[in-house]
């Protein structure tokens, strides 16, 4: 696993991922690397080989903003991306503070949640930890139940216990942007040593987080559709949304809705009038 705040591995996993062609650099001759090469970077970047050198090495600490804005176009990287590369240049010549992120939340929040009776709605932390959910997401998220309340981390559930958890019918893109999340966590919150001991548990324990990590995709988690597979109603799509709480904490309320007037609403319904028994989710939830 690599240092999980350091620009230089950063710069080097992005630039290991770029297709030489993609950016108009011919190839000739038998290549020892499958991206781009420095001295190819640097020269698209308009910057020195032993500067960049020096920058992926570790060696040039403080590179303005216009050589990083260089860099990321040189790397094809999207807002995201670009922001974490100038996140990660910011954390480079910050001495690190281990720093724990409470998995509590407050209890008005709380009270909010257990309102929310017509959509699913959970909320996770930056880790991805599911901290609490209302009645319909327990029904939904149905084997959430069956795990320890320390270990209702969903990456640990779908790359570790995948047999049981199989909950997302599109589990390609699922696991893709899940690893692109816990990327942008780790320059987010680069002092949490949970965050750090998570990523290299994954990193060991599945190749499939390890291929995905190493090609350094960033995202944050936004709006868009899920599809999901349960055991009782077949597949659901639903639409979600995310709001960040502005406290710092990296907690996130997320609500998932179903299209009005369609078959996955009326899924959903279903789902809401089944009992607990049906499915065998316990009565109380944390």
């Amino acid at each position: 696993m690599d240092d999980l705040g350091d620009l230089g591995t950063f710069l080097q996993l992005r630039r290991a991922n770029v297709p030489p062609e993609s950016v108009g650099v011919t190839i000739g001759g038998r290549r020892r690397v499958a991206g781009l090469r420095r001295e190819e970077l640097a020269q698209l970047a308009g910057v020195s080989v032993d500067y960049y050198t020096r920058l992926e090495q570790g060696r040039a600490t403080q590179p303005s903003e216009q050589v990083l804005d260089a860099l990321s176009r040189a790397l094809q990287l999207d807002d995201v991306a670009r922001a974490h590369l100038h996140n990660l240049a910011k954390q480079r010549n910050r001495r690190p503070r281990p720093t724990s992120y409470p998995a509590t939340i407050r209890p008005r929040l709380r009270q909010i949640l257990d309102t929310m009776s017509e959509y699913p709605a959970m909320i996770l932390n930056h880790r991805i930890d599911v901290l609490a959910y209302n009645r319909l997401a327990g029904l939904l998220y149905w084997d959430l139940d069956q795990v320890p309340v320390d270990d209702r981390n969903l990456a640990r559930m779908i790359f570790l216990d995948a047999d049981r958890f199989d909950l997302y019918a599109d589990r390609s893109s699922c696991t893709a942007a899940t690893v692109a999340h816990l990327r942008h966590a780790a320059g987010e919150f680069p002092d949490d040593p949970e965050l750090a001991a998570l990523i290299g548990e994954l990193s060991i324990g599945s190749r499939r987080f390890s291929e995905l990590w190493a090609a350094a995709d960033v995202s944050v988690r936004g709006h868009g559709s899920q599809r999901f597979r349960h055991p009782m109603i077949g597949v659901i799509t639903l639409h979600q949304e995310r709001f960040m709480l502005p406290d710092g904490s990296g907690q996130e309320l997320i609500t998932l809705a179903p299209e009005s007037d369609s078959i996955d609403e009326d899924n959903l319904r279903l789902l809401a009038n089944l009992g607990v028994d049906d499915i065998g989710a316990p009565q109380s939830r944390p």
